[in-house]
């Protein structure tokens, strides 16, 4: 079992990255909080879990051991894969999936991709007592980065990666550049899986 992966970052995109740890290449599965934390990185440490199938062996990667912890509670919760899991964690961070837990927000849950009324009821029902009341922090957000069509093809790219539809997706993209032409790849994301694609 891997506990976690350090070496250099060979390879970023919003869905997966390569780290090659000492000549071998390990392409994990990350979540859009994962890349922002370590797009600009050359050396990085992500905490590891496997999912092995009888057809596929998958790693998934996260910047922390919070967000780890909190993938592994969403896949235990009873209609919830490792997909759904990944788009939760790339729709909200921690923090906020924590706060939505703890306030018992269906709403707030429901807004992901993916998660319908009854799943978001059953996630906060089954983590309400799991989740830390203190691991939800304040947050600040962050500043978004100068945009271009570049932007706009990259969140496309990191869409159609994790399974969303490219006619879809384009439409969402659009949508969210025309409203914030600064948005960076990440905000980009985040509006399109908020839109519902």
């Amino acid at each position: 079992m891997y506990n976690y992966i350090r070496g250099h970052l060979d390879e970023a995109t919003p869905a997966y990255a390569v780290v090659d740890c000492q000549g071998v290449g390990y392409l994990l599965e990350i979540t859009l909080n994962t890349y922002s934390e370590i797009k600009d990185l050359d050396e990085v440490k992500l905490m590891v879990h496997e999912v092995i199938r009888e057809d596929a062996f998958l790693l998934f990667g996260f910047s922390s051991e919070a967000e780890r912890s909190m993938f592994r509670l969403l896949i235990g919760v009873n209609g919830v894969g490792a997909a759904t899991a990944r788009v939760m964690l790339s729709s909200l961070t921690v923090d906020e999936l924590t706060r939505a837990i703890l306030d018992q927000d269906v709403k707030r849950v429901q807004k992901v991709k993916g998660i319908g009324a009854k799943t978001a009821q059953r996630i906060l029902l089954e983590l309400r007592d799991k989740v830390d009341p203190y691991a939800a922090a304040d947050l600040s957000g962050a500043a978004a980065a100068p945009t271009s069509s570049a932007n706009a093809a990259e969140a496309l790219s990191a869409l159609v990666m994790l399974g969303f539809p490219r006619p879809a997706s384009e439409k969402v993209i659009a949508l969210v550049t025309e409203k914030e032409p600064t948005a960076s790849v990440e905000e980009i994301i985040k509006q399109a899986l908020a839109h519902g694609i």
